[in-house]
């Protein structure tokens, strides 16, 4: 079959490309997925579809000559997905200070079309590492931590369990002069955006409940709803805002593609 992916509403560019790709796959035993970042990008697709396809027919054929156990593909490694899924243009370097990662690197540049958008370089340092120059352990640090400052004063209060994510939003310590609906508007709305920002920042996922701070009119929920979806949407991994409780609980859902980040900085600090 064909997909495209759920976040292309334009009916008439997939109905356009899609005779496009089904003659590329010409009968072939496999379907394909069209991904967010491939709308409006046909040259690209068609080509990218292509040497995807011939990859696909060297490991079958391949496949017939060799043993059991053979290694017939390797994925690609995380960092390069990841790249891969960046939206495009939204990055304007990747740097590293790592030989072997700046290789294939160079190699992955060589082949997409990132080097278009994106620059790549090597650090070499011997005084200052990369990780100390940017505070890479400190960032993750406080990745980790459950309580989230907000510029205005408030804070976010994240707990992981079993079953759910949670977040509790707090006025913390602002002191606005503001009457207190306007005080309890500004902190969720500016809650809102960094509930999304920590979603993705940590990789959390699955059923995650937000309590922000009560408010009294339908008009000001309903723009912390929107302002909530506008904040997620950006998300390369589907996040649904569902709807708000009685009890005034944000519901939302978040897809699992890999663990959070917590769980994978503890499986590397133990190997």
């Amino acid at each position: 079959m064909i997909g495209f992916s759920s976040k292309i509403d334009d009916r008439e560019w997939k109905e356009r490309m899609h005779p496009q790709i089904e003659q590329l796959l010409d009968g072939k035993s496999t379907g394909v997925i069209i991904r967010t970042n491939a709308y409006g990008q046909e040259t690209k697709l068609l080509r990218e579809l292509s040497a995807l396809l011939e990859q696909f027919d060297r490991v079958m054929n391949l496949a017939q000559y060799r043993t059991c156990y053979s290694l017939l593909y390797e994925a690609e490694p995380d960092y390069l997905k990841a790249l891969r899924n960046c939206p495009n243009g939204s990055l304007e370097e990747v740097v590293t200070d790592q030989p072997d990662l700046f290789a294939r690197l160079q190699e992955y540049f060589r082949i997409s079309d990132l080097s278009e958008t994106t620059g790549l370089r090597f650090y070499e340092d011997k005084l200052l590492s990369l990780a100390k120059l940017y505070s890479l352990e400190y960032a993750l640090e406080q990745s980790c931590q459950k309580k989230v400052w907000l510029k205005s004063g408030g804070y976010l209060i994240i707990e992981c369990t079993e079953a759910m994510v949670v977040i509790d939003v707090n006025t913390g310590k602002y002191s606005g002069k503001k009457n207190l609906a306007d005080t309890i508007r500004l902190i969720n709305l500016e809650a809102a955006k960094e509930v999304a920002h920590q979603l993705r920042l940590r990789n959390l996922s699955g059923i995650i409940m937000v309590d922000f701070i009560d408010m009294d009119t339908e008009e000001d929920k309903a723009l912390l709803m929107d302002t909530l979806k506008a904040a997620v949407r950006p998300d390369p991994v589907k996040t649904t805002v569902v709807d708000m409780t009685p009890l005034n609980l944000v519901e939302m859902t978040r897809k699992k593609e890999k663990k959070p980040l917590w769980e994978q900085i503890a499986q590397i600090t133990t190997k």
